[in-house]
């Protein structure tokens, strides 16, 4: 049953050589099907054109290519690309493609569904169904890419892990993917042009540094009171603004790298004098830059999004203290394109 074969890109290059020696066959066989897998993408078996017709049906029989399929694709007024990624299993993501008049941004997925509770998130509505897998997370930067190429006639330009679930409860998957992306035998990206977001979790923020990364890093704060930071993001009070900005230190300290916060400013609940401060003053323990970003409301329910005015007294605000800060507007308007919170990002 081809459920019970174990997709070959769990598979190290070593693991793959090994396998064909195991086999009978050369060493330099696993090269070549490693290079297919990866750098170009092969979905089947018949595909590894220079590999012997018998090497293929070996293949067949011990593996399957858990490969994704987009699903469906919708193209906004603004040129903005969602597809609904249909994984091996039935399971649906989302993944963006967001292009500016000089990049194109792939916002991917890293979950089905999401284990955390944030209250303004349409995801947080779906139950973590499960993790994905490297592959799968890769195979999403690849279909954006080739979109890009299409649409935009250039080649995908920086990835955010903004799309459903959280990087961090993912952690293993999420790192072995942006190796691959990385690495000169898949994709040959830059880890600068990368950014990994997460809802904050201090732990694993330090095992991010210990983990010597070279990709940026963005927290989704939303508030810097805490009690107000838990009615947002309810898990929270799990993770106290304190122990976020320790792991925020600790991350500075280590790989001298800013950090992004993602900001979303809500009518009635952060949209206040003390909110601003209390941002002003978050924003000075470690050298960072503000993302403000347009909200999407998902219903008619408690989040709105708050007006111009209130945006501007933390613009002002920000300014004032010498810290970097950006609004960022909402795109895909038209094809409800909310990869997480989506808004036009860049890494």
């Amino acid at each position: 049953m081809e459920m019970d074969k174990k997709d070959i890109r769990s598979l190290t290059k070593e693991q793959l050589r090994d396998f064909f020696v195991a086999n009978g066959d050369k060493a330099f066989r696993g090269n070549q099907v490693y290079e297919w897998l990866w750098s170009k993408g092969a979905h089947s078996f018949e595909d590894m054109t220079n590999v012997s017709k018998g090497t293929r049906s070996m293949l067949e029989k011990h593996f399957v290519i858990n490969h994704i399929m987009v699903d469906t694709m919708q193209r906004s007024e603004d040129g903005t690309v969602k597809n609904a990624v249909r994984l091996h299993d039935g399971l649906v993501v989302e993944s963006v493609l967001i292009p500016t008049a000089t990049r194109t941004t792939a916002c991917v997925s890293s979950q089905v569904g999401c284990s955390l509770d944030c209250n303004f998130c349409a995801t947080a509505r779906l139950k973590r169904m499960r993790n994905l897998e490297p592959a799968e997370i890769y195979d999403q930067v690849v279909a954006i890419d080739k979109e890009s190429r299409l649409y935009y006639n250039h080649p995908l330009s920086n990835i955010v892990f903004m799309g459903m679930g959280e990087p961090l409860m993912n952690y293993n998957n999420v790192l072995k993917a942006i190796e691959m992306i990385t690495s000169t035998e898949g994709l040959g990206m830059s880890p600068k042009r990368i950014m990994v977001s997460t809802s904050g979790v201090p732990k694993m923020i330090k095992k991010l540094a210990d983990d010597d990364v070279k990709f940026k890093l963005a927290v989704s704060l939303h508030s810097a009171i805490d009690e107000v930071r838990a009615r947002i993001m309810p898990f929270s009070a799990s993770f106290p603004l304190a122990d976020l900005r320790e792991s925020l230190e600790y991350w500075y300290r280590k790989t001298k790298s800013k950090v992004s916060y993602e900001y979303v400013v809500w009518k009635g609940i952060n949209d206040n004098k003390q909110a601003v401060d209390a941002l002003v003053k978050f924003c000075k323990y470690v050298p960072c830059k503000v993302n403000l970003i347009e909200y999407n409301p998902i219903d008619d329910g408690e989040f709105q999004q708050a007006s111009e005015e209130s945006i501007n007294a933390y613009i002002k605000a920000l300014e004032a203290s010498g810290i970097v800060v950006k609004v960022r507007r909402s795109r895909g308007k038209d094809i409800d394109a909310a990869c997480g919170q989506l808004a036009n990002k860049e890494a």
